[in-house]
């Protein structure tokens, strides 16, 4: 118990030591003050009288007073402080520069030929141009999947005679296959046979109602053989001839080359078997990959340019087909379709080709990128106002991109503005904001505006 008190003592009488240190300071700092305020008063007379709001006794101390005016019986300079450091001209520091900056925006700054030269001022003017852009990317080569035929048989039989029997061959719409025996088919066709006569004979028969069922089986037998890819060319043949043909030709749905074969003669195959894939090349697919943040300039219907490496010199020209919906994490890309039209069928699939995408902004207001301090939160330039003058003015940016940027809101073409040397500029804007904020809270201090 006894060391505690002890111990409580000793902190109590630490603290009134410092206290007593700390006044005994402020009161000699005082007693300096009045003290050189006595002197000068005493060597110029009678002190002229003051208005309340200057009443402050901060308003008196020696260094404080920015006006810019010289005290009474004073042999220093006027503007001695900060109002004398090179290059920095607080608004009030004289009264020809009072009056300049009293019409200023808060922040603006005045630097002298001298000091602009020093720090590499350079201007430039705010323009109004037609803006492009380009997107380069790299692309590979597919083939239409919307012109690609996948050839089936409708009916089960075997293939006799093969007439496309090679992959790569390029073929016309109409071009034979292959024959097909299907028993089912030499069925159906004397079905057909015996329908028709049916339908001529009771044709002249009194009854309508008999002759109307002969003609709907012969339609409905008709209807068969053309749903099994029989034309009606080959269905006329039938008619001609009055018999079943026992084989029956197919033909190339397309024009194109085949990709895959598996159609051989001898072969027994069915409505599942996957027998020729035959390509139509006249356009060709690219598949190009962009950035997620290049996502927005890319649209259906955009003109796009290609160049190959296998081809100097040629530029293909197609355009955006479709975005696919989806992103890919590992890469953040956005894969998109373009379409390229491939009448030599010199472009094949799976080459490799430099993609270009035009993306057109239209007219809009640009400056150098390097003219626009980036706060991330803010974004400011300086507006050159002449004499030296230079106001900070906020602007709303957008796109940038080579060199330029493009401004939203707060300028106007033929404006002039500082191109570098800016962050120096806005350091002495930011310092005079802060002083002029600080000599409106400190109601003794006279930064000269309004100074008598």
């Amino acid at each position: 118990m006894k060391l505690t008190l002890t111990a409580r003592a000793l902190v109590i009488g630490i603290g009134l030591l410092v206290a007593g240190i700390l006044l005994g300071g402020g009161a000699t700092y005082w007693y300096a003050v009045r003290k050189q305020a006595s002197v000068a008063s005493q060597s110029a007379g009678p002190a002229p009288k003051q208005a309340p709001s200057q009443s402050s006794s901060v308003g008196n101390m020696p260094g404080m007073d920015m006006s810019g005016k010289q005290p009474q019986g004073s042999t220093a300079a006027p503007n001695q402080g900060m109002s004398n450091m090179p290059g920095m001209n607080t608004p009030g520091s004289s009264s020809g520069q009072t009056a300049g900056m009293e019409n200023m925006a808060p922040g603006t700054v005045m630097l002298d030929p001298a000091t602009q030269q020093e720090i590499n001022v350079t201007y430039t003017t705010v323009r109004r141009a037609h803006l492009k852009r380009t997107i380069r990317t790299v692309g590979l080569l597919q083939m239409d999947d919307e012109k690609i035929s996948r050839v089936h048989v409708k009916v089960a039989g075997w293939i006799e005679n093969v007439y496309l029997n090679y992959v790569g061959k390029l073929i016309e719409k109409g071009q034979p296959l292959f024959t097909l025996y299907s028993p089912d088919l030499v069925s159906t066709e004397q079905e057909y046979l015996i329908a028709r006569k049916g339908q001529q004979y009771l044709a002249k028969t009194p009854y309508t109602d008999v002759s109307s069922d002969a003609e709907s089986l012969l339609n409905a037998t008709r209807d068969r053989l053309r749903l099994w890819d029989i034309s009606d060319a080959q269905i006329h043949d039938i008619e001609t001839s009055g018999k079943a043909q026992r084989i029956m030709t197919l033909y190339s749905p397309i024009n194109g080359f085949v990709m895959s074969r598996n159609a051989y003669e001898q072969t027994y195959v069915t409505p599942e078997t996957d027998l020729y894939d035959i390509a139509d090349l006249s356009t060709i697919w690219v598949y190009v990959d962009i950035f997620e943040y290049e996502a927005p300039y890319v649209h259906i219907g955009q003109t796009a340019q290609m160049q190959l490496s296998y081809f100097p010199g040629r530029t293909y020209r197609g355009k955006v087909t479709y975005i696919y919906p989806t992103l890919d994490p590992k890469t953040r890309t956005i894969k998109v379709r373009l379409e390229f039209p491939n009448p030599g069928y010199e472009l094949k699939p799976d080459m490799y080709a430099d993609v270009e995408l035009n993306v057109d902004y239209g007219a809009q207001t640009l400056v150098p990128s390097e003219a626009v301090l980036n706060s991330g939160t803010r974004q400011v330039v300086f507006i050159a106002k002449g004499d030296g003058y230079f106001e900070p003015r906020d602007i709303k940016i957008g796109d940038q991109f080579d060199g330029q940027t493009v401004v939203l809101a707060g300028l106007k073409p033929g404006e002039k503005i500082v191109a570098s040397g800016n962050f120096l500029i806005d350091s002495e804007s930011r310092l005079g904001a802060a002083m002029q904020q600080m000599a409106a809270s400190m109601p003794g201090m006279n930064m000269g505006k309004g100074a008598k």
